[in-house]
C-alpha cells in the first residue's frame, strides 16, 4: 500500500509537464511528510505559486535573491519545499519552452536521515535525480571546485547549517549560508530558529537577517500544524516547552499519556507500533554515548535500559527499520520526521522547580558534547546551551501524529506531570 508521503508526492507533480512516473516506493515506514489527506493545504498551495514566481523573477539577478519559510515543527515546511522543488525540476527538465528549462539545481539537507528520503522518493519520481539532493559541505565544495554557479538552491532545515567552520566535516569557511549565497542564483530555505540544536550550527533571526543584507529577500511563514492532530495538545507543548505547565488537554483524536516509569512507556510504544505502525521510542540527549565505536551505550529510564539508536549506515532511515522499535532515537535520527505515535523521555537535564511550578533546565546533565562545543562570538553561551535543552524538548515532542506519550527522568518532573494529567 501506498504511504501518504507516496501519495503527497505523486499527487504533487505536474501532471501536464510530467506524462510518466515509475511507481514510488513504500515509504510509509521511512517518512518525514505525513500530511493527513495527502493534498497541499491553501496555505501551501499559495507558497509555491509565490516561490516560483520569486525563483523566475530573480533568476538573472546579479545578485542571489533569497526565499524564506518559517514555520513550527510539524507545519508542514519540508512538505512544501518538497511541492515546489518537484515543480521546478519538472520545469528545468521539459521539452516545452520556459523560464526554467536547463536550470541547474539543487536540495541540500545537513540531516543524513532526510537526505535519504528525499533519495528514495528522487529514484522513483523522473521530475527528480538522486544527484539533485545533497548535503551542504559536498555541494560548497564541489561547485567551488568546477568553478560553477547552480541556478536555483533549495535548503531545508537551514537552521542546521553551520555558522563556524568544521574542519572534521570538511567545512573550512566561516559559514555555510554565506557560502551557498555565492554559488546559487536563487536560494530558498526552511528556517526555525527553535531547532537549533548544536551552538557551531547556532542560527537566530537577527544573525540570518545580518547574513541576508543585501539580498532581495522574501518571506513566507506557514502558521499552521500539520503533525500534531490536535490544536489543544500542539498549544500545551508550546507552553511546556517555554517552561510552564498546565493542565494536560483531554482530545479525544489524539492519545496524550503521563507515564510514571519507562517500561510501560516502552509497552505502550511496542503496541501502538503493532496496531499502526511508525512508533517509536525517542529520548532527550541526556544518556552517556560516543560516535563510531562499537560498544553499546543505553538509555535508562526508571526501569527500563535500552540501547541508544547507532549509527545508520543503510540507506534506510533510522525509524523505517522494524528493528528500531527495540532502541531509542535521538534528534539526530528523528528531527524532521513524523511518527504516528512518540514515546519522549525527558532526561536529567530537563527538571521541575516548585517554587515556580516551572520547568528548569540543567545543561550539566546534557551528554551531547558535539552540540556544546564551543562557537566563538555567542554573546550568552550559557543561555545558548539552555535554548538548545529546550529546543531539543520541542523537536521531540512533536513528533507524534495520533499520540505522545510521556517519561520523565526527573522524579519531581513526572510527578507534577502526573498530577496535571488526572485534572
Amino acid at each position: 500500500m501506498l504511504s501518504a508521503w507516496g501519495r503527497f508526492l505523486r499527487g504533487i507533480i505536474n501532471v501536464s509537464i510530467i506524462k510518466e512516473c515509475v511507481p514510488l516506493p513504500d515509504l510509509s515506514t521511512s517518512t518525514f511528510i505525513l500530511p493527513p489527506d495527502a493534498q497541499m493545504s491553501a496555505d501551501q498551495q499559495q507558497l509555491t505559486a509565490q516561490i516560483l514566481a520569486f525563483t523566475t523573477a530573480h533568476l538573472h539577478d546579479a545578485t542571489s535573491a533569497v526565499f524564506v519559510l518559517t514555520g513550527d515543527a510539524g507545519s508542514g515546511k519540508s512538505a512544501a519545499l518538497a511541492h515546489a522543488f518537484t515543480q521546478v525540476q519538472a520545469a528545468a527538465r521539459s521539452k516545452a519552452p520556459g523560464e526554467l528549462v536547463g536550470t541547474d539545481n539543487y536540495l541540500l539537507v545537513n540531516h543524513n536521515e532526510m537526505l535519504k528520503v528525499y533519495k528514495e522518493v528522487a529514484a522513483a519520481t523522473s521530475a527528480l535525480r538522486v544527484k539533485d539532493f545533497m548535503k551542504p559541505t559536498p555541494f560548497i565544495n564541489g561547485m567551488r571546485k568546477r568553478g560553477h554557479k547552480a541556478d536555483v538552491v533549495f535548503i531545508d532545515e537551514a537552521h542546521l547549517l553551520l555558522s563556524q567552520s568544521d574542519p572534521f566535516n570538511k567545512f573550512t569557511g566561516d559559514n555555510q549560508l554565506d557560502g551557498i549565497l555565492q554559488l546559487a542564483r536563487v536560494v530558498v530555505l526552511v528556517f526555525d530558529p527553535q531547532q537549533v540544536v548544536k551552538l557551531k550550527s547556532h542560527w537566530d533571526p537577527h544573525m540570518l537577517q545580518r547574513h541576508l543584507r543585501g539580498h532581495a529577500v522574501a518571506e513566507f511563514n506557514l502558521d499552521g500544524q500539520m503533525r500534531v492532530q490536535d490544536a489543544q495538545v500542539s498549544e500545551w507543548i508550546n507552553r511546556l516547552v517555554q517552561g510552564r505547565l498546565t493542565a494536560l488537554p483531554q482530545p479525544t483524536e489524539f492519545e496524550l499519556r503521563v507515564f510514571a516509569d519507562g517500561q510501560p512507556l516502552y509497552d505502550w510504544v511496542q503496541a501502538r507500533d503493532r496496531m499502526f505502525g511508525l512508533s517509536r521510542l525517542i529520548a532527550t540527549s541526556d544518556f552517556p554515548f560516543r560516535v563510531y565505536t562499537d560498544q553499546k551505550w543505553f538509555v535508562h529510564a526508571g526501569s527500563l535500559t535500552l540501547p541508544w539508536d547507532k549509527i545508520n549506515f543503510t540507506d534506510r532511515p533510522w525509524a523505517g527499520r522494524p528493528e528500531t522499535v527495540h532502541e531509542v532515537g535521538s534528534i539526530y535520527t528523528i528531527q524532521g520526521f513524523d511518527l504516528n505515535y512518540a514515546g519522549v523521555i525527558l532526561g536529567p537535564s530537563v527538571d521541575y522547580d516548585a517554587a515556580s511550578d516551572r520547568i528548569i533546565v540543567h545543561p550539566d546533565s546534557f551528554e551531547d558534547t558535539e552540540a556544546f562545543r564551543k562557537h566563538p562570538g555567542l554573546p550568552d553561551p550559557d543561555a545558548a546551551k539552555d535554548a538548545i535543552i529546550l529546543h531539543t524538548m520541542n523537536i521531540l515532542l512533536k513528533r507524534g501524529r495520533k499520540g505522545l506519550g510521556i517519561y520523565a527522568v526527573r522524579p519531581a518532573l513526572w510527578q507534577r506531570l502526573l498530577e496535571l494529567s488526572r485534572r
